[in-house]
Order: structure tokens, then sequence, then C-alpha cells
């Protein structure tokens, strides 16, 4: 008897299929540059059919690839099921430019490619096989996922599987692929409603260690609703309207930037903070300047940025599906001084790791779960109405050795996030191969200018490479903190010339007076010492103690 295969589909997974309307399509984009190499043919184009065999012997590896959504009755999330007419050729496909193709005609085709939906009816992505490109020695990948799919992290472990860390360009043939046969809709309608039976039973289970464990102050259940009260009170503020914050619509644009990544961790390394911290506030230099440029006062803006945190276990390295949370950071757009800037977004992150805020925002994933479909439908309707972010900038770590498909080395790789309701500008950034990969997603419309963006990424973290080195400010802090000892000791001098004018005039005084008095003196002798001592120590940090 034939066995019904099918997977749930989680609630962060749903979302993104919810989220999703005729203006926002929610797949990721990827675009990566490519050596030809091996893959060219005698004719200067791209073997199409060797690199479609070749995905297709690696999807057996990742079998979500082959599957399709099936919808389930009564309104309940969909399920994952094997599509039965795959067809490789259908997703993974071949295009060219008009040779030779310059920059700006690959980002506008790039752009239009991310702006089309992907198929429900068939299995959640598409690769394109790009060619024509100016330099014939190249070829450029452009993959889609759906969000319900995969997150970024997740994203990372698929290249794995399709590109490998060295030129190689044998492989085994696609295993024969069988599909399960699909549920049939009483399958699903029997498997909702054993489901509905449970809850009360797994609620009632669970509910009495619950209790128990939220009223003890140390336990992990405690820790969760206190983030997650935090975080519900910090969603709830509403943030600044902006140029990058209207109503979008069906098209969009691309631009991509590329950093030593080597410089960046040297700014990281003079300046403090970690990586993402630099990452933050070149983006908020950019935004100021970007804005400021449109005319916008920036002083008062309550802006913030929604970093993605990954919160994948060393377990889960490797499988599908979303698991991820996000931290709400707000961006000093106000602070004209880089190195204010980046202080400011360090002290942020660190009081958003002590805060635990991403853990609330997995826990808010975890009771979500437990939410009828209709509703959920309804929220996530009503949660992009009013989102508590203006931008979302994401930081993916990537492999850092080259990686090779069929023997074509990877040059670069950057990624686009999908724009949703009022957000007209997306950031991601890829870290491969010594590089930091930017790319952008704009909106067509209200974003013409968003190459000027990309310059005002170039310009702000020049100002954050052109600062001066840690050393150096705390010399100057030190400089000041003279100045300061400086006018210590002059205001003791007045004293003791006070004390001097005092003592040509004596008054009568008993022993516990005159003992107090030369306590005093004492005191102020030694002070005097000490100082003078530190204002040497200060005035030469670097040297002898």
């Amino acid at each position: 008897m034939p066995t019904h295969a099918y997977d749930r589909l989680s609630f962060l997974d749903n979302s993104f299929l919810m989220m999703e309307t005729p203006t926002s399509p929610m797949h990721v984009t990827g675009r990566a540059t490519f050596e030809s190499g091996p893959l060219r043919t005698a004719d200067g184009g791209i073997d199409i059919d060797k690199i479609r065999d070749y995905v297709a012997s690696r999807l057996h590896l990742i079998p979500r690839y082959r599957q399709r959504l099936a919808y389930v009755p009564m309104k309940n999330p969909p399920v994952w099921v094997d599509d039965e007419h795959f067809n490789i050729d259908y997703h993974v496909r071949h295009i060219a430019l008009p040779r030779p193709g310059d920059e700006r005609q690959l980002k506008r085709l790039a752009a239009r490619v991310t702006a089309q939906h992907l198929d429900r009816q068939k299995p959640l992505w598409e690769i394109w096989i790009l060619e024509g490109l100016a330099n014939p020695a190249h070829f450029v990948m452009i993959s889609k996922i759906h969000h319900c799919m995969v997150d970024g992290v997740s994203s990372v472990d698929l290249l794995k599987v399709l590109l490998k860390p060295e030129p190689t360009d044998a492989f085994d043939s696609a295993p024969p692929w069988i599909p399960s046969p699909a549920p049939s809709r009483w399958d699903l309608v029997s498997d909702v409603l054993g489901r509905f039976a449970r809850l009360p039973i797994e609620i009632a289970r669970s509910f009495s260690q619950s209790v128990q464990e939220a009223r003890d102050p140390d336990s992990g259940i405690r820790a969760s609703l206190n983030v997650l009260r935090q975080t519900l009170g910090s969603g709830m503020r509403g943030v600044s309207d902006t140029p990058l914050n209207q109503r979008i619509g069906p098209h969009r644009r691309l631009d991509w930037l590329t950093m030593d990544l080597d410089t960046v961790k040297g700014v990281k390394k003079r300046l403090g903070g970690t990586l993402n911290d630099v990452v933050l506030a070149t983006v908020a230099g950019a935004l100021r300047r970007f804005l400021q440029r449109r005319g916008v006062d920036v002083a008062p803006l309550d802006f913030r940025v929604m970093a993605p945190v990954s919160v994948r276990t060393e377990q889960e390295r490797g499988t599908l599906g979303n698991r991820i949370s996000a931290w709400m950071v707000p961006m000093p757009l106000g602070e004209p001084d880089p190195i204010r800037r980046l202080e400011k977004i360090r002290e942020a992150t660190e009081h958003l790791k002590h805060s635990k805020q991403a853990l609330s925002a997995a826990v808010l994933t975890q009771v979500a779960e437990w939410t009828p479909s209709t509703l959920l439908s309804l929220g996530a309707r009503l949660a992009v109405r009013v989102l508590p972010f203006n931008l979302v900038v994401t930081n993916v770590p990537g492999p850092q050795q080259p990686l090779y498909m069929l023997g074509a080395r990877m040059v670069d790789n950057f990624g686009f996030i999908p724009l949703i309701d009022s957000l007209c500008l997306g950031v991601v950034l890829f870290s491969y191969a010594g590089k930091l990969c930017w790319g952008f997603t704009g909106e067509w419309d209200l974003l013409p200018d968003l190459h000027d963006f990309v310059g005002d990424i170039e310009a702000s973290f020049r100002e954050l490479s052109d600062a001066p080195e840690r050393m150096e400010i705390r010399d100057a802090r030190m400089e000041l903190d003279v100045r300061l000892l400086a006018a210590v000791l002059r205001r003791a001098a007045i004293r003791d010339r006070v004390a001097l004018e005092g003592n040509r005039h004596p008054v009568a005084e008993g022993p516990r007076q005159h003992r107090r008095a030369a306590r005093s003196k004492s005191a102020v002798a030694g002070g005097k010492a000490s100082l003078l001592e530190g204002t040497l120590d200060v005035a030469n940090p670097r040297g002898p103690r």
C-alpha cells in the first residue's frame, strides 16, 4: 500500500507565504559570477545541459527542491508534498544579454527576474544561467528561492551542496526520482482533526510544569516571558516616516558593491565592536547622507533597522526551513561623528545581546504555532501594516575558501531580500573568499537614486576607515585629563595661599583642632603628590610606570 509523505510548514515558513502580495513576491534572490572554465562551449557559450544534469544529480541531498505546496482544507497551513511532474528544464533556465552586455543591462535584467513571482503549483525555486557578459570568460547565475523554504544561513548550507571547494567537473548521474504519493484531501483533514483532538491533552500535560517553571525566577520560561514582554512593548512603538518607507509597487531595482573583508575587519580591530557593528555604523552613515540629500531633517528621526539573527543550532545546519529571529537596532542618524555613531550602535547591540531579544522573537514564533491559520493570516497582514522598523539589514557569513561548480570558480555572490508593504530598500551582506558582498534591493519608482545610496555606503565606510585609532582617541582623552588635573592643581595652590594668609592671623585652637588641621595639610600634600604622579603617567601613557 502506498505511503503518503508530507511535511507541515512551520509558523514562520507559512508567514512568508501569507505576506506575499501582487506587489511583494517573497523569494530571496542570489546573483553569483562564475569563471566559465570547463563549462565554456566551443562557440563561446555555456554548457547548460551539463549544468542541468549536475543540479539534478544533487537534488536528492535537498529533497525540498522537488516538493510543491498542497493546501489543507479548513484553512490550515499548507504542507510539502513530492512533485510528481518535476521537470529540471523548467527550474534551470538559460538566457543571454545582447553581447557585450554591460553592468547596467545585467542589473536591469536581474531586477526584472527578481520582480516575477514563483509559481506556487511547482517547487518554489528557479536558477537562471546568464551569458553574453562583457567579459566572455564569465557567466552569471541568478537563483530564486522562496523565503518559506530557506533562511539566509540555511541557504549558505545549500551552497555547500551545489558547490565544491575543489575544481572538479566529474559527478555521478542523478538517481532515479520516485516521488511519494501525495496525500488525499481526506488524509489531510484526518491529520488536522487528529491534531485538534490532541491539543487539549498536550496543553494539560505541559500546563502544570510550565506554571511551576514560570514561578521560578531562574527558569528558562520566566526569562522567555520577560524578554517577550520587553519585545512586545518595544515593537508597539511606531517608527518615523521617511522616503524609504512608502507603499511599494511591483517593480524592482538591484545594485551591488564589493569590499575587501580584511579591510573591514581592520576597521573593526582599530575602532572596536564586531563586524556587524561596523556594517550597521556604515549603513547609518549612508542613511544620514542619503536622507539629508533628500531634504530630511535626520536629528529627530526614530529610525530602526531589523537585523535578522540566526537561532539555528549546529545540529540543524544543513536542514531547510527558517530558523531566524531578529534584533531591532536604533540608528543614530542625528550623530554627525562616525566614531560616536559606531559607539552608539555598539552600545545598542551589546544591550540586545544581554536582553536576549532574539530569544523572545523565537518564543513568539513558537507561541504562534498554536494559532489557527485564519487568525494567523490576519495577524500577518496587520503586522506588515505597522512595521516596527524602517529597514532590513542582514549579514550572512559565507565560506571563505573559493568554491567551484563543475570546475567553474565562483568569483562573487550577492543576495537580495524581498520588499514588503512600506519597505522600499533592503540590504544583504554576504562574506565570501575574502570579500564582503553588498546586495541592495530597491523599489523601482521610489528609489530611482539607488546607485547614490550605494555611493553613500562607500563614503560612509571611508569615514570609518579614515577615523583615528582607538589609542589615538584614548590619547586625546588623556590630554583632556591632564588639563583637568592641571586645573585641580591650580585650585589646590589657591587654597594653599589662602591657608598661608590665614596662618599670618592665627586663631586660638585647641589640641583637637590642631590635630585635624595637621591631618588636613598632610592629606592635601599627599593628594598633590598623587595628582602630580598621575599627571606624569597620563602625559606619557606609553612610557614606563
